[in-house]
């Protein structure tokens, strides 16, 4: 860098990263007495990076401050769309517009406008994956049957132990709270018919759900959400790999098989629960436990608790999926829709076994 006339300043070398270090003294100690018009010829510069496109805007700032006047002259093309470029990303925005509190009228408005929103956006992934799914039917070569089995395996199996226990200590909590009055009115042997229809057509479905929302509805959103934020979504999209075929019909497909069974298992060992009980509280024989529970429990009872599974765990794999794409920033989005997946998920399987509560009132089953 020479200075080659009083108001001329030119540049040369290479205007990189690597190649900035010498000239940084040089540059803070250079200085443009007030009153003088500078031009800066930038017809020597070899090469420029982000780095050296970013030093010189800082110089010709510096030196605007300090002029009358400074003109950048004779910059390569292809370093003066690099240079214009990051001088907008450096340009200030505009000022902020001030922020008020909102009215409770203008807080409900905008809460209702993103309710729908997210309404309108979960029909839209609702019918996306249902339309995925018919590809799937009619061309069964697409189907991912090692996802599927995976899903199964960390949905199902490896959920076996947690659900099993809770149903067990279900059953003991039902039969124990049901034990008192019964013996109160020497129908010791009615235990059985409150342990039995509650937890097969109530209890052993709503407490499998909720668990498999809390354990696995939380794991698909925090998978694609992740997903989302690192852009893999966004890469497979590229190399032409639908989200959808790999990332919710696997889950959803797997789910659909492993929460009936889950909750079948549910059944037995609440059942077990409430038998240990009633041996334990009134005096009612494993025998006698078990002649009683063949004559209460009927098929349809069966049933209507096994067909509740199937609506539940399209409900889990909805809501977790849905809110693993509306996944947008970091980490802290990741978290805030894992929430968010469990806290709907819950919701909206009680929501729905209440409805099955009225539907079963209604049609008398």
């Amino acid at each position: 860098m020479s200075r080659t006339a009083p108001q001329v300043l030119a540049l040369s070398g290479s205007w990189t990263a690597l190649g900035m270090g010498r000239l940084a003294n040089e540059l803070d100690a250079l200085a443009a007495p007030a009153g003088e018009a500078w031009v800066i010829d930038a017809s020597g510069i070899e090469a420029l990076d982000t780095a050296g496109a970013w030093i010189l805007q800082t110089l010709l700032r510096r030196l605007r401050g300090e002029a009358a006047s400074v003109e950048l002259r004779q910059l390569r093309p292809e370093f003066t769309r690099l240079f214009d470029a990051l001088a907008q990303e450096a340009a200030p925005g505009p000022a902020p517009i001030p922020s008020h509190p909102l009215s409770r009228l203008e807080s409900l408005d905008q809460g209702t406008a993103t309710l729908l929103a997210q309404g309108c956006a979960l029909l839209a992934f609702i019918g996306e994956s249902t339309f995925a799914l018919g590809g799937w039917l009619a061309h069964p070569t697409r189907i991912r049957w090692r996802p599927i089995l995976y899903n199964i395996r960390s949905a199902g199996v490896d959920a076996l132990p947690i659900v099993g226990l809770l149903s067990f200590l279900l059953g003991i909590v039902v039969a124990y709270q049901g034990a008192a009055q019964l013996r109160l009115y020497g129908a010791n042997i009615f235990v059985v018919d409150l342990v039995a229809l509650s937890m097969l057509r109530e209890f052993a479905p709503l407490i499998t759900a909720i668990i498999v929302a809390g354990r696995s509805g939380s794991a698909y959103a925090a998978q694609i959400g992740t997903m989302a934020v690192t852009e893999e979504i966004d890469a497979m999209r590229t190399i032409g790999i639908a989200p959808l075929d790999m990332l919710v019909l696997p889950k959803a497909l797997a789910l659909l098989i492993t929460l009936p069974l889950l909750t079948l298992f549910a059944d037995l060992f609440g059942v077990l629960g409430g038998m240990l009980m009633a041996h334990i509280q009134l005096d009612v024989g494993t025998a006698e436990f078990l002649d009683r529970f063949v004559k209460t429990v009927s098929v349809t009872d069966l049933l209507i608790g096994i067909g509740k599974a199937p609506v539940f765990a399209a409900i889990i794999v909805t809501v977790g999926c849905f809110q693993g794409f509306q996944t947008k920033g970091g980490a802290d989005s990741v978290g805030r829709q894992t929430t968010r997946s469990v806290v709907h998920s819950i919701f909206m399987v009680i929501v729905a076994d209440a409805l099955f509560s009225v539907a079963f009132s209604a049609l008398d089953l």
